[in-house]
Order: C-alpha cells, then sequence, then structure tokens
C-alpha cells in the first residue's frame, strides 16, 4: 500500500481504533472470566441508548463532562496543562450549593441561576490564579502545581462543608438541599435540564474560539512558543493567566451545573474525579469541539449502562476503568505507528 494513503488511512482511524480495539480486549477478558461478552455490551446498551430514561440519565451526565472538556480544549491548545479542573469542579459545585438555598428564596429564580453559575465560575478562576501566576512568573512546572492544588481543593471543600456551609438540620456533613424546582430548568418534563444544551454550545463556542479567532491564535502561540509571542509583542503573561482563567472557570462551571441540574446538594465526602477521566477523550478527538462531543457520549454510555452490565455479570466496577485505561494504551501505541511510518 501507498505510503501516503497508509498515513491517510491511520488518520481516520486513529480515533475510532483505540476504542474499537479496546471493546475486542474488554470481550477477550470477559471471555476468559466466564462472562457473555455480548449479553455484557448489550446490556450497556439496553440500559442507556435502548431505554428512555437511560438515555435521558447519559445526556444529563454529558453536562458537565462537556465542560471539563471545554475546559482542558483551552489548556491544551494553549500548550498548557490544567490538571487541577478535578479541584475546580468542586470548588465550583462546593460554593455554588452553599448559596444555593438563600439565593433561590431571596432573589427571582431567573436573576438566582446566573449568580450561581457567576460564583462558582468566579471561584474556579480564584482557585487557578496560584498555578497560573506560578506559571506565568516564576516559570514554575503547571502539571505539578495545578495537581497539588487538587489535592488542596478536595480537602478545602470537605473542611468548609463540615464548618461554614454545613446544613445544621442534616445529621451528615452537607450543604443545604436546594428543592428540585429551584433547580435547572428541565426540557420536555424528562430529566434532561438546561446545563446539558448550554454545555455543548460552550464545547462549540470553545473550538470556533480556539481555532478561528485572532483571540485563540494568540493563546496557542503563547503555549506553545513564548519565546516568539514576545518577539510578535504578545503580553505572554497575560495571556498565560487568560488561559488558566478560562480553563478553570469552564471546570467549575461544571460543578455548578452538576449541582444545580441534579445534585441540589454537596456531601462532605464528595471528591469528583471526572478531570483525568475525561483527558483521554479530549486526546482522542484531537481537540475538536464535535469529536469531543462524540467521545462524552461514548463515555457517558459506557458509565452508565457498564455500572448495570458489571452488577448483571458480578464483575466490579473496576472493570471499566480497566476500559479506559485499555483506550489510552492503545491510543498511544497508535500515535508511536504514525510517528514511525512518518519517520521512514
Amino acid at each position: 500500500m501507498n505510503r501516503g494513503l497508509a498515513l491517510k488511512l491511520l488518520g481516520w482511524l486513529r480515533p475510532i481504533a483505540p476504542i474499537i480495539l479496546a471493546l475486542l480486549i474488554g470481550a477477550l477478558i470477559l471471555a476468559a472470566l466466564g462472562r457473555d461478552p455480548s449479553a455484557f455490551y448489550l446490556q450497556i446498551l439496553r440500559r442507556t441508548v435502548l431505554s428512555p430514561s437511560g438515555a435521558q440519565e447519559v445526556l444529563v451526565l454529558m453536562a458537565p463532562l462537556l465542560c471539563l472538556a471545554a475546559s482542558l480544549i483551552v489548556c491544551f491548545r494553549a500548550g498548557l496543562w490544567n490538571l487541577g479542573v478535578d479541584g475546580q469542579y468542586m470548588l465550583g459545585g462546593v460554593f455554588t450549593s452553599a448559596f444555593a438555598a438563600a439565593a433561590t428564596a431571596s432573589m427571582p429564580y431567573w436573576l438566582a441561576i446566573p449568580c450561581l453559575v457567576a460564583i462558582g465560575i468566579a471561584v474556579g478562576v480564584v482557585w487557578s490564579m496560584v498555578p497560573a501566576l506560578l506559571r506565568a512568573y516564576q516559570g514554575v512546572n503547571e502539571i505539578i502545581s495545578t495537581l497539588m492544588m487538587t489535592f488542596l481543593a478536595l480537602s478545602t471543600g470537605a473542611f468548609l462543608i463540615k464548618t461554614v456551609f454545613d446544613d445544621p438540620e442534616s445529621p451528615v456533613p452537607q450543604t443545604i438541599f436546594l428543592p428540585i424546582e429551584d433547580r435547572l430548568p428541565r426540557l420536555f418534563d424528562s430529566l434532561v435540564h438546561v446545563g446539558v444544551i448550554a454545555a455543548v454550545v460552550i464545547v462549540l463556542a470553545v473550538h470556533v474560539i480556539m481555532t478561528r479567532t485572532a483571540f485563540g491564535l494568540k493563546l496557542q502561540i503563547v503555549g506553545h512558543n513564548p519565546r516568539a509571542a514576545e518577539h510578535a509583542g504578545l503580553n505572554v503573561k497575560r495571556l498565560t493567566l487568560a488561559v488558566f482563567a478560562i480553563s478553570a472557570g469552564l471546570a467549575a462551571l461544571g460543578g455548578a451545573i452538576d449541582v444545580l441540574g441534579v445534585r441540589g446538594v454537596v456531601r462532605a465526602d464528595w471528591h469528583p474525579s471526572f478531570g483525568l477521566l475525561v483527558v483521554p477523550l479530549v486526546f482522542l478527538a484531537r481537540f475538536h469541539g464535535v469529536a469531543v462531543i462524540a467521545f462524552v457520549a461514548f463515555f457517558a454510555v459506557l458509565t452508565i449502562g457498564g455500572e448495570s452490565a458489571s452488577r448483571r455479570a458480578d464483575l466490579p466496577h473496576d472493570f471499566l476503568l480497566i476500559m479506559m485505561s485499555l483506550i489510552l494504551l492503545i491510543l498511544a501505541l497508535t500515535d508511536h505507528l504514525i510517528s514511525r511510518l512518518k519517520g521512514r
């Protein structure tokens, strides 16, 4: 086969092949464990896309995941790593939940919801300024600093819930419960809320901004070649802060949507860990907004349907993590193969 044609074919297969191979390897593992792979995968479909309620759950789960994906697209396209999205997500949710009951009781609904979302976003942005300033002014590796800030955020969130934000009428440490009627509006009397539509629009908007605007181009230049950006007259420090602020704000928005759309309350033992799971999805999509939506939908189906299928097959929930790990490993191997072919 012609090498150019082979590279083009591999380029098309790159996002899809890891998933297909991971599913095939997963089927072999299931067969080795004495389970029926076809029954396992069919149960995933029955629980999600073939069930009206399951399909709604998939869409609801996609909303915060898409916000996290948009957050990661911004920083990755700008050549920076914000691995503190889980902490920003949690703090956005915690502060939104902490003020939700009071805001909806004292303000008109149409004003309370935007104010609560703004609070969540603001908290995420402020929290990200520590690693952002360290990166911009001291050159500190943002991978390490954002990861450390995640651990601090999880501990801080739990501490605040147990002390300042604790509901005195609850037997367990949690924020004040937000009634369903005060949460995000639902569409057509279903489980799906307006946050799902907002999240899709945000991902598409981020894609357009990062790929079709001068501002997005500036962010990419700053991240990939700061020295060239300085020679071009760009304020590298300010743009670096902007990348972290936008990325963290989107991650915190995911937490706010999660609380206002579904949870209605945050407990002290809540430790969201979606961020690092969304990272491989963003890489599979090659930072493309439309592709990210498709991969997030796949992950949501696998998460919700996989829990039901795992219970029926008497398998631990960790089997789903094995599937995601396989996808990531195969993605790395696919990239290596393409690089080898290009080097010949």
